[in-house]
């Protein structure tokens, strides 16, 4: 473990909210160790460190249970994005965003952004089942020499299968649409006081991800990265204008001050 000393201070906070098993915790070691694996329920939160260019931006993936509730608005505290997750194949995990979790987000940044991310989007869409990591592995025999055409083309979103069998072998049914999740979006700004016409638009912030098979994933924090750039500046900005008082100095002349008699 590094010294703490050493360990990079965070440019600007990222926070993960959402019901348990809506998978938060997959979504981030899909993206920060490009590989989905099992997990179990986060107790309290946990944070990773991702260096962004020059800068680095924790993510906070929070506990969905009920009985650690309380401690979201603790983790929200600064935050200057939040990724409000849900599970596509669940109707009552988007409900639960409205009814337990926005009200964690008042400890936000004032101008924090807000996204909606329908996760496990391979159970109930085609185009979400291919394996991200067999796009790559393909891209790399390809590179290596393998025989190919003009016409073949890799896609982000490639052609849909006949019938929508999820890599599992089950198919789920769909239970939430982008307009349902578009729609809580609008009411997430209204709930803050945010006019539709001046904030980020639904389109924009509305995402469906998978974890187990990478889609979309990059997409979705890369997008957020971006977003959050002029709250890093700003807040360097701050800092570097803000006075700072040196204790060493202050310790120093504690010690010097001559006594009263």
């Amino acid at each position: 473990m590094p010294e703490v000393s050493k360990m990079k201070k965070p440019d600007v906070k990222l926070v993960l909210l959402g019901d348990m098993n809506v998978g938060k915790t997959s979504l981030l070691h899909r993206y920060t160790e490009r590989k989905f694996k099992d997990t179990v329920s986060t107790v309290g939160g946990a944070f990773f460190l991702k260096q962004w260019g020059p800068y680095n931006i924790s993510i906070w993936d929070t506990a969905g249970r009920e009985q650690f509730h309380g401690l979201g608005s603790m983790y929200c505290r600064g935050a200057a994005a939040v990724i409000l997750t849900y599970d596509v194949s669940n109707w009552q995990s988007l409900a639960e965003l409205e009814e337990r979790f926005l009200s964690l987000t008042d400890t936000a940044n004032q101008d924090c952004i807000y996204a909606l991310v329908g996760n496990k989007a391979d159970l109930t869409d085609p185009r979400a089942q291919l394996s991200q990591d067999s796009d790559e592995a393909s891209k790399d025999r390809m590179d290596c020499g393998e025989e190919r055409t003009e016409t073949q083309v890799l896609s982000a979103c490639p052609t849909p299968p006949a019938s929508p069998v999820s890599l599992s072998g089950i198919t789920a049914g769909k239970q939430v649409t982008p307009e349902d999740a578009m729609a809580l979006y609008g009411r997430i700004l209204r709930y803050k006081g945010l006019e539709e016409k001046s904030s980020l638009p639904a389109e924009k912030m509305c995402f469906e991800t998978s974890a187990k098979t990478g889609y979309n994933v990059d997409n979705l924090f890369e997008a957020l990265f971006d977003l959050v750039l002029p709250s890093i500046l700003r807040n360097k900005n701050e800092n570097q204008h803000s006075p700072t008082v040196d204790l060493e100095k202050c310790r120093g002349a504690k010690r010097g001050r001559p006594g009263c008699c």
